[in-house]
């Protein structure tokens, strides 16, 4: 079984991604007069309510089978956006049988969207959307994590996983995405010096991937 291969389930993801591809060829201009970095983090979700900011095809695929190996029962991913990779991960849940996705987004609007595409993907009921700041959203969810999806704001992938990294499950997986872009620099460092506990591994996606294990 391989719900992303259901009519209903790939329906949803194809309109994403080509929505997505479309406006990668057409990206709108940074709207605010505060330059990008300076922008809080509410800010930027506000700003760019309309982005899809999406997961790789590969990638998706990738999380799928990271999430159907693994059986995790319970699965975190910091940045739900429009839910392109939340579907990939609620359809694993739904073939393994087990486990649930909690999910962060800042951005009402996206939230709204996302809830509207997984009940459209048919795989709502796997997962939990939080809406509001990761850093308080997530410091309730109990562990043992057993995959962590960070694709949210690059400057906050480090203190999320901080913030989560007492209720990792022994073994568990960590995937950030995005891992070429400079903002991410920190949170590379912190992954990849052995005295944190990480055996970590480049996976070569479109903008890059850090697949981490906990040791």
């Amino acid at each position: 079984m391989n719900t992303l291969t259901t009519p209903g389930t790939a329906a949803v993801l194809e309109r994403l991604f080509a929505a997505a591809d479309l406006q990668e060829l057409n990206p709108a201009p940074w709207p605010l007069d505060t330059p990008y970095a300076d922008a809080s983090a509410k800010q930027r979700a506000d700003a760019l309510a309309g982005e899809y900011m999406p997961i790789s095809r590969s990638g998706g695929r990738l999380l799928y089978a990271l999430a159907r190996h693994g059986r995790p029962e319970t699965i975190v991913e910091f940045g739900t956006s429009y839910a392109i990779s939340t579907i990939h991960l609620a359809a694993a849940v739904a073939d393994n049988g087990v486990g649930h996705v909690w999910t962060t987004e800042l951005s009402q609007t996206k939230v709204d969207a996302a809830r509207e595409n997984l009940a459209r993907a048919g795989v709502a009921e796997h997962v939990t959307i939080l809406a509001g700041d990761a850093l308080s959203t997530l410091a309730e969810v109990r562990g043992p994590i057993g995959l962590l999806l960070l694709d949210g704001w690059k400057d906050l992938c480090l203190p999320v996983l901080r913030l989560l990294e007492d209720r990792l499950a022994p073994a568990a997986l960590i995937v950030a995405d995005d891992t070429t872009f400079a903002s991410m620099a920190d949170y590379l460092a912190y992954v990849r010096d052995p005295a944190h506990g990480y055996v970590t591994i480049t996976f070569p996606v479109e903008d890059g991937m850090e697949i981490s294990c906990r040791t």
